[in-house]
This record gives C-alpha cells, sequence and structure tokens, in this order.
C-alpha cells in the first residue's frame, strides 16, 4: 500500500490539525521531521502491525524509534512542559490522520504506552516504565469491517463459555 503523506498543508486543513497551528509553524518544534518521520512506508506497517499482531496502539510500533531521534528527544527533554505536551498531542493528531488515510477508524480507546514518574518543576515530565519515555499513551484503531484476530479477554471468556458448555454437557 502507498504511504499515506501528512504535509503541513494537510495537517493544517484538518479539523484537529489545525487547532496545533502553533506547533506546525513552530521552527523550534521539529514538525517537519514528525512529519517526514511518518511518511515513511516502513513505519506506516509498523504502526498497522502494532494494531493487528500486538494488540497495541498504531504508535507503540514506532514510539522507541521516534524517541530516539536526535531533535526529538531533545526537544521532549527541555523544561517546557505545554509546547511538549502539544506536539505530543500534535504527534496523536499526524498518527489519527494516517491511521484514516488507510482505512482504519478511531476505536474511542487508549493505548498504554508508559507509567509517568513523578513529577517536578526542575525535570521534564516523562516515562518510569513501560514502552515510551515520553508518551503515556495513544489512540487505538480498528479495521472498519472489524479485526482478523481476537483480544486476548474475548479469547478468554469464549474459552471459559467452551468450559461451562463441556461441564454443562456432562452427566
Amino acid at each position: 500500500m502507498k504511504p499515506y503523506v501528512v504535509t503541513r498543508e494537510v495537517f493544517l486543513r484538518d479539523q484537529r490539525g489545525r487547532t496545533f497551528a502553533d506547533v506546525a509553524n513552530d521552527a523550534d518544534q521539529a514538525f517537519d521531521e514528525v512529519l517526514a518521520f511518518f511518511s515513511c512506508p516502513e513505519r506506516q506497517r509498523r504502526m498497522e502491525e502494532a494494531e493487528v499482531h500486538h494488540d497495541r496502539a498504531p504508535l507503540a510500533g514506532v514510539v522507541r524509534e521516534l524517541e530516539s531521534r536526535p531533535a526529538l528527544n531533545q526537544f521532549f527533554s527541555g523544561l517546557h512542559p505545554q509546547q511538549s505536551k502539544r506536539l505530543r498531542q500534535a504527534i496523536g493528531v499526524v498518527v489519527r490522520m494516517i491511521m484514516e488515510g488507510r482505512g482504519w477508524k478511531k476505536t474511542g480507546r487508549k493505548g498504554s504506552l508508559g507509567v509517568r514518574a513523578g513529577t517536578s518543576d526542575d525535570k521534564p515530565a516523562h516515562n518510569s516504565g513501560g514502552l515510551a519515555l515520553w508518551f503515556i499513551r495513544a489512540e487505538r484503531y480498528e479495521l472498519p469491517d472489524g479485526m482478523p484476530y481476537l483480544g486476548v479477554a474475548e479469547r478468554s471468556r469464549q474459552l471459559a463459555a467452551q468450559r461451562r458448555a463441556q461441564q454443562s454437557s456432562k452427566p
């Protein structure tokens, strides 16, 4: 599948994207790097695979690579919590645009990416555990026709129902 490319212009035409015009137009926030990062077909494939094969939010498929980008890591590690939060939210909008552009829809649920460390005024807000250092959670998506595999909770319910049915059929 061809990659879904989000340019600054496409981002700013989007209803949610335009609410982050401050981020998109701030040269200090490395937004061009974010757009270039997410335009890669291999990364978009991994984002879809995170949902399909790992039952994780799409961002989980690329978040470590994203956070390891020097410009982004430097920005997130600075002491500007509001700007950092706005960039993380704008990244969520970029992910949504890509996933919807590739035929997925939002579930209305969030998936965990990390456990926030204790906060302090003299250090940036980061995680103490989990998959990501700077992101706490991310939107989950599903295919319009349903997912090809059941989640563990649903499979567990089916297994329990089968066991109850087998026990009730025994003389």
